[in-house]
């Protein structure tokens, strides 16, 4: 592998890891951000001459900090940063290992502050921790990107101008605060666990980064208050990355669920997600990680797809969408319907939740649809739908199977 492309990968793993401990060491995010690119942008011109560092990680932040320090006393705003640069000509800062890894936790508590809207902390944690642009930040929370990006702007300019904290805060505030930090940790894994661009189906480092997070939190909140909803998304995660090996073939194409060959399930990752699964329905009552855990665990468990239990699923998804009613949890539940009651079931509620105009930019919705009539053999519409959610998605796998479904039916309609 080249220089280049090993920096490459580098960023696309290891990038929020640097912006996270720059925060830590710079105190804003726009510096840390703009010390980040420059780190890169510098390593990517010497690092072909001289190699790549032993550890790299700590090799970007100590550049990029002290391009950051370079800039303020260019721009003579040292004045407004006195307290850092005289700190910095004293003590060499924390780049060990450790320091930086929690890095990404302290980060994760500071964008998620109760003094910020919580659709401000979702964004910004997204934004910040997972590299997302602000259209797949949008897209995930199922909002428009002009809305998106005004709230970053707004939450980074509070906490700047606010000086909130750039640490884990004390035993007392942390209850209080663990329920967003465990909405930003799921939203992190859905954005590993299908990545909504590139090549890969899974992003393996993010998921790993989401479940060792998930472990941190669970480890500060023992004691401090019930961690049924720590362990529930922990089985989920668990059980869900368990497939990881399964979803894709050698030539990068999606493998469904009904075709994935379980033999390369993680059956190891599955036992150790029942436990936590355990854990949390044994605390109890069952909160919205722990049901979703609960219908990963029947497809974990069910020796093939024929004979997974969608009745128990579909009864897990009617109390899931009482406790949760949103337009995602409603299409999961129409395909369990499908998958009981036949697909036109399915397909009337699809078209309910299209007629609301909630999912109309979720290429999903239009892919369950498509499938729904292409097993009802309505061939013309499941093309259309087949299209618009080809025309929705930026991942090249997801794209790949949607064209080989487009060609397979062009190909029975010519037969």
């Amino acid at each position: 592998m080249s220089v280049s492309a090993e920096l490459s990968a580098i960023y696309q793993n290891h990038s929020r890891q640097v912006l996270a401990t720059l925060i830590r060491l710079l105190g804003e995010f726009e510096l840390a951000e703009e010390a980040m690119h420059e780190a890169f942008a510098l390593a990517l011109q010497q690092w072909p001459a001289e190699g790549i560092p032993a550890n790299p990680v700590a090799w970007l932040v100590s550049t990029g900090r002290f391009k950051a320090i370079d800039q303020i006393r260019r721009k003579q705003t040292a004045r407004r940063y006195a307290p850092m640069l005289a700190e910095d000509e004293e003590v060499e800062p924390e780049l060990d290992a450790p320091a930086i890894a929690d890095d990404r936790l302290r980060l994760i508590f500071t964008c998620c502050h109760p003094s910020l809207a919580v659709e401000a902390q979702l964004a910004m944690t997204l934004r910040e921790m997972c590299g997302l642009t602000t259209e797949q930040v949008a897209r995930g929370l199922l909002q428009q990107p002009t809305t998106v990006a005004q709230r970053i702007v707004r939450a980074k300019r509070k906490i700047r101008d606010a000086g909130i904290p750039y640490e884990v805060p004390d035993k007392e505030a942390l209850p209080a605060r663990t329920a967003t930090v465990l909405q930003v940790i799921y939203l992190m894994y859905n954005e590993a666990y299908s990545s909504s661009q590139g090549d890969a189906i899974v992003n393996v480092d993010l998921a790993v980064e989401a479940i060792r997070l998930a472990r941190l939190v669970f480890d500060l909140m023992t004691g401090q208050m019930p961690t049924a909803d720590i362990a529930g998304l922990l089985a989920l995660m668990l059980l869900q990355d368990s497939r990881k090996a399964a979803r894709q073939d050698d030539n990068g194409s999606l493998i469904t669920l009904e075709e994935q060959d379980r033999e390369r399930w993680d059956q190891s990752q599955i036992n150790d997600g029942l436990q936590w699964l355990d854990l949390a329905l044994a605390q109890g009552p069952a909160g919205v990680y722990t049901l979703q855990a609960a219908i990963a665990a029947l497809h974990a468990q069910a020796p093939g797809y024929e004979d997974t239990d969608w009745r128990e699923i579909l009864g897990l998804y009617d109390v899931l969408y009482r406790l949760s009613p949103t337009p995602v949890v409603a299409l999961n539940r129409a395909v369990a319907v499908a998958m009981c009651n036949g697909p036109q079931a399915g397909l009337h509620l699809v078209d309910e939740l299209a007629s609301a105009g909630k999912l109309e930019r979720y290429h999903l919705l239009h892919a369950a649809r498509a499938d729904f009539h292409r097993r009802l053999g309505q061939t013309g519409a499941a093309r259309d739908a087949y299209q618009q959610a080809l025309a929705l998605t930026e991942q090249a796998p997801e794209r790949a199977f949607l064209t080989a479904r487009l060609q397979a039916l062009d190909n029975s309609t010519k037969n």
